[in-house]
């Protein structure tokens, strides 16, 4: 193992032969001083009539030592290898759904270059002509969250001055719209880039981030700037630093709108928005901080909030300078607490916004945040309770590389869990279920024109984009998802995904553009992509007992097997 160690330990022999005495009486001794130890090593020894010096010996000693150690100690353990015939779950895992595409190009790549491809992937989705087409002419590409905050404005101020009646219920409702529109806008948008992107893990890593973040659409006017949250705060950041993923979600109009930022004053503090900061978004529940902290943050955080008008806010001269207005996002120091704070121990200055840069800072780089995002990736990739060890692993690459998101996820994806786990599977929440359906389906149709379909499916089985109230998030566990009803509601969404393709593709009431063929058979599918002999042998035999190509695909989508990514 270690070419020199045998004619070191030939040469240490040769000198240590014969030696017989020392020249004097100065032996090494636990107790010397540093300059005697010096002294020691210019000792003599006699080797018959040669002279050899103590030092000499030492260094041929230490020689031997360090390669004996060398060569016993083990070599460092080669991450383990993802068995090629794991690659379809590992694009099942990766993906919002398998198809045969995406595989062959994962084979092309191998396991290892299709990790790296998806973990480099841009942020910009790379989406087919056609969708790209129906994306743009949604209200949210044609208008700015500017433009429907300064709309909006308009309204109000219109509202303010007209009597009560008929008239000012409209205007009312036709202000209202501007939300929900922009909102049902994103919703399509996301599902469109879910079923089509060619940056897949880019695509589900947008979603974790949004759902970590999460907020409640048809809350006020949170809606307005979804869309606009989603490009400028968490998507640019999926796959980045930790830390600027958290300061772009912080200045988010639609967070801090949701939060109830916007009220949020000195003298007068509004806690909502610090709170979930540090046990959703952070530190988590165990992160170990106080009731103060809780307080000392919103203190931080006072003056944070929203202009639905260009026009910087009314204050005393000799603050304007430290107005700051960013989009929609305003930071008015005329509503910040200017004293000084203990945050986690930390002492913050009073100087305005650079205490919030501050906070998230601290937050960013403590390590309660670095174990809570670490578990919440591996929940998300691995398991409902993942390995403490895993965990303890991502959150040492998550500190050590500033909060890499990419590099962390290196760090699962190369782990002996996360391999074991796509043997195992990972129960699918409503929208890898939905997604992964229609990904399959029809994979060889043109791309599907009406998501409406399936996002009323989603709302159906539980999971309605951005419509969670609470803001932990939907759950990521199987206990949430796997009860009677819902399998049963996922047994008819598989029906009707086979049988009724057309609904994908028309307009309410209006007939598909296109001749669509019937569904191919999926069990082929699964057969030609080294699929089909994972599946258990109780939903082998109810595919080849089907009477109709219809029938197997149904039983396909709705098995066991399927619902585990």
């Amino acid at each position: 193992m270690f070419p020199l160690l045998p004619r070191l330990t030939a040469r240490l022999n040769q000198l240590c032969q014969g030696v017989s005495r020392p020249i004097g009486h100065c032996l090494a001794h636990d107790s010397l001083n540093s300059n005697a130890a010096a002294a020691c090593t210019q000792q003599r020894f006699l080797r018959g009539n040669t002279v050899i010096s103590v030092r000499r010996l030492i260094y041929w000693a230490a020689a031997l030592a360090w390669c004996a150690a060398w060569a016993a100690a083990p070599a460092a353990a080669a991450p383990p290898a993802i068995d090629p015939a794991a690659l379809p779950a590992l694009v099942d895992r990766l993906t919002w759904g398998f198809t045969p595409a995406e595989f062959e190009r994962a084979r092309k790549l191998g396991t290892q270059g299709y990790i790296d491809a998806q973990l480099s992937a841009p942020a910009t989705p790379q989406l087919p002509r056609a969708i790209q087409g129906y994306i743009d002419r949604l209200t949210i590409s044609q208008q700015s969250a500017s433009a429907a905050f300064a709309k909006i404005s308009e309204y109000r101020q219109l509202l303010r001055d007209m009597p009560d009646g008929p008239e000012k219920t409209a205007m009312r409702r036709r202000m209202q719209a501007i939300a929900s529109t922009r909102a049902a806008d994103t919703a399509r948008r996301t599902t469109w880039r879910a079923l089509y992107s060619s940056n897949q893990l880019h695509e589900q890593m947008t979603w974790f981030w949004m759902n970590h973040f999460n907020m409640y659409a048809p809350k006020g006017h949170v809606g307005v700037a979804l869309a606009d949250y989603e490009d400028r705060a968490v998507r640019p950041h999926a796959l980045g630093r930790f830390h600027d993923l958290l300061a772009a979600t912080v200045r988010s109009p639609s967070m801090l709108l949701y939060l109830d930022n916007h009220y949020n004053r000195a003298g007068r503090i509004n806690e909502n928005y610090a709170r979930e900061l540090m046990e959703l978004h952070t530190l988590g529940v165990d992160g170990g901080y106080s009731q103060k902290d809780v307080q000392e943050l919103a203190r931080i955080l006072t003056g944070l909030g929203v202009n639905y008008r260009s026009t910087p806010p009314k204050v005393p001269a000799e603050l304007r300078s430290q107005v700051v207005q960013e989009g929609n996002f305003l930071f008015n120091p005329r509503f910040h607490d200017y004293g000084d704070k203990l945050f986690l121990q930390r002492k913050i200055a009073g100087t305005g916004l650079a205490e919030v840069d501050e906070a998230i800072d601290i937050l960013a780089r403590h390590p309660a945040t670095a174990r809570h995002i670490s578990r919440k990736l591996a929940q998300f990739f691995v398991a409902d309770r993942p390995p403490d060890d895993l965990v303890a692993a991502m959150a040492k690459t998550f500190q050590s590389s500033d909060g890499d998101i990419a590099a962390t996820l290196r760090t699962l994806f190369a782990s002996q869990p996360f391999i074991a786990s796509l043997d195992a599977g990972k129960f699918k929440d409503p929208m890898h279920y939905v997604y992964s359906s229609l990904r399959l389906a029809y994979a060889e149709f043109p791309p599907v024109a009406r998501v409406d379909t399936a996002n009323q499916w989603l709302n159906r089985l539980g999971q309605p984009l951005y419509r969670r109230i609470t803001p932990d998030g939907y759950p990521l566990t199987q206990s949430e998802w796997s009860g009677s009803g819902q399998l049963t509601s996922r047994f008819d969404w598989a029906r009707r995904v086979i049988v009724a393709p057309g609904r994908f593709y028309q307009a309410a009431g209006q007939k598909p553009p296109v001749q669509l063929p019937p569904v191919p058979s999926l069990p082929e599918i699964y057969k030609r992509t080294q699929r089909y002999e994972a599946l258990s042998p109780a939903t082998r035999q109810a595919i080849e007992s089907a009477r109709t190509i219809q029938d197997a695909n149904t039983y396909l989508l709705a098995s066991p097997e399927f619902m585990r990514r």
